[in-house]
């Protein structure tokens, strides 16, 4: 049988060893579902929502390292795709996304549905293609997934209604030569960096996840270095496990022994970070930074010498280089505070902390009994969730309680919009997670801003029985948005939600509700909500006025809060 468009783009991805295909069906589309539909070894997974999918494909890039693919058809169902695309392009996940098109006489002519995708996507993408005949194949798709594989990005291949089902000329099959380059800085760049490093007596390292694949070489700089390791969010997976030196992470979700150990060297090592908040950079100190990335180095804070290479390769050149630093009070004192910040955290997580206050303070807490701790859910999750679990979070208040209070020991994951900031991709990614590893434990720390935004989707949890557990911190607001209005002296508005009681709607939808609303019980509905066979949604009443407070408050931050309190208590005052 002769071997059409699409199934040249559907054999290549099986070839490929992709797995699952994230999508909602429709026209232009129809020859390339058929295929796989009539392919073993690739799903078709029908989603409500094209965003869906394409978080669902970028968080299978994510976590195997390999391309994830998704597809959209003609206008809208392309569109859709694109907020998922955007967090797998800032994450440098390899994202495969075909879209359909309008029949290929009718490009241009303002047809039904018809959008321009090579424009649509021109800034999501890395590579962007419309197919205008059979005869580019297998051409084209070549270059989409080698773009998408070699520069960590997405590739958009687009393919008119009409050319699906046609058969091109030339009938190999696809090549792709995937190979990456591993490199490390030529050895006078090492010299100065090691003479720099060499003159400090405290250096503090700042590691991001372009270092989780040389995790023996900065434990190793580390040691030598004796140094304080401040981690990003992303580096919670690989380095917040049995590491002695680790000091968490920094910036708004931070702590102070993090900001501490940064403020008090003499020198930065930053290794594999892209770390984006300027304000948290240290002033007055000199800085080496190692990324595979030229482009990287220098553009978030000033630096005395980059290094462009491989962070596994450029450490092992460079460690031969350094002296070692007999004196260790920088990192002994660093870990010291961060420890006293750890066992002050351990009581927030105490789902009786309050209980605890008394006198007036207490009288004015007595309204909240019965509102549970979003501190204390995070640490019941952290206890009770499998020990190689992989962790999604929605963005704002969920990935904060996530930073603070569920380690990533053992063989956790984690991933979340952590450099596109979107609100709906815990449930989603969640969704791409259990596919990639059926046998794992899949936790979703979802907000109830964004759960709502996506709802849809929990129909795909049911319709493919994917056992994720899904635990929504339900505060009833957009609490990271009530948050920075309150630290701006503004009184909350427009962050209430109206919620439904998620767990009747998931047991509407034929998942496991759960809802809690006692304190007291939430220790045994977590570790229910684990043990329950299927997929679980635990919705979980908390506390809207918790804050986390970022680790260096300012003056400004608390007068802004106190005056925001004032003007919600007293709703005329506007002083």
């Amino acid at each position: 049988m002769a071997r059409t468009v699409a199934h040249v783009i559907v054999e290549a991805l099986e070839e490929l060893g992709v797995r699952h295909v994230f999508g909602v069906v429709g026209d232009a589309l129809n020859p390339l579902t058929d295929a796989i539909r009539t392919t073993e070894g690739l799903e078709w997974v029908g989603c409500r929502h094209e965003e869906a999918a394409a978080f669902a494909a970028g968080a299978q890039s994510q976590l195997s390292g390999t391309l994830g693919v998704c597809m959209g058809t003609v206008g809208p169902g392309s569109v859709h795709l694109l907020n998922g695309l955007y967090d797998a392009a800032k994450s440098r996940a390899p994202v495969l996304a075909i879209c359909g098109q309008v029949p290929l006489a009718e490009i241009g002519s303002d047809y039904f549905q018809e959008v321009d995708n090579d424009l649509l996507f021109r800034d999501v993408a890395v590579y962007r293609a419309t197919l205008t005949s059979p005869d580019q194949m297998p051409r084209l798709l070549e270059s989409a997934v080698r773009a998408a594989v070699t520069q960590g990005g997405v590739a958009v291949l687009t393919v008119p209604g009409d050319l699906g089902d046609q058969v091109p000329s030339d009938d190999r099959s696809p090549r792709f030569a995937l190979d990456r380059a591993v490199t490390r800085p030529d050895d006078p760049a090492l010299v100065r960096a090691a003479e720099l490093l060499n003159g400090a007596s405290r250096v503090t390292l700042l590691v991001g996840q372009g270092a989780r694949g040389a995790r023996a070489e900065v434990m190793a700089a580390a040691e030598l270095l004796a140094a304080p390791m401040v981690l990003t969010l992303k580096a919670k997976e690989g380095f917040e496990d049995d590491n002695p030196f680790q000091v968490g992470q920094t910036g708004l979700i931070g702590n102070p022994a993090a900001v501490h150990a940064l403020d008090s060297g003499e020198a930065l090592l930053m290794l594999g970070t892209d770390f984006p908040y300027r304000e948290w950079y240290p002033e007055d100190v000199k800085v080496v930074q190692v990324d595979a990335r030229e482009d990287h180095l220098g553009r978030r804070t000033p630096v005395d010498v980059g290094l462009a290479g491989d962070v596994g390769a450029t450490l092992r050149a460079l460690l031969p280089l350094l002296d070692a630093v007999p004196d260790r009070a920088h990192l002994d004192g660093a870990r010291d505070r961060f420890a006293r910040w750890q066992e002050g955290q351990r009581g927030l997580a105490d789902p009786g902390h309050e209980r605890r206050l008394t006198g007036k303070l207490r009288a004015a807490l007595d309204n909240r009994d019965h509102e549970i701790r979003p501190e204390a859910l995070a640490a019941a999750v952290d206890a009770h969730a499998a020990d190689d679990a992989v962790f999604t979070s929605d963005t704002g208040m969920a990935t904060v309680w996530l930073s603070r209070f569920v380690t990533m020991r053992g063989d956790r994951r984690l991933i979340g919009s952590y450099n596109l900031g979107s609100m709906a991709n815990a449930m989603p990614q969640a969704l791409g997670a259990q596919l990639w590893a059926p046998d794992r434990q899949i936790v979703a720390l979802c907000g109830d801003g964004g759960l709502s935004m996506l709802l849809g989707d929990l129909m795909t949890v049911k319709t493919y029985r994917l056992p994720v557990k899904l635990v929504v911190f339900d505060n009833r607001r957009l609490g990271m948005v009530k948050l920075e209005q309150e630290q701006m002296g503004l009184p909350e508005f427009g962050t209430e939600l109206d919620n439904p009681d998620f767990a009747a709607v998931a047991t509407a939808l034929g998942l496991t509700g759960i809802r809690v609303t006692d304190p007291a019980e939430l220790d045994d509905a977590v570790r229910r909500a684990f043990d329950t066979p299927g997929p679980v949604l635990l919705d979980v009443l908390t506390n809207p006025e918790e804050v986390a407070v970022p680790g260096r408050p300012t003056v400004s931050q608390g007068w802004g809060f106190a005056r925001a309190k004032i003007k919600e208590l007293l709703p005329g005052h506007e002083g």
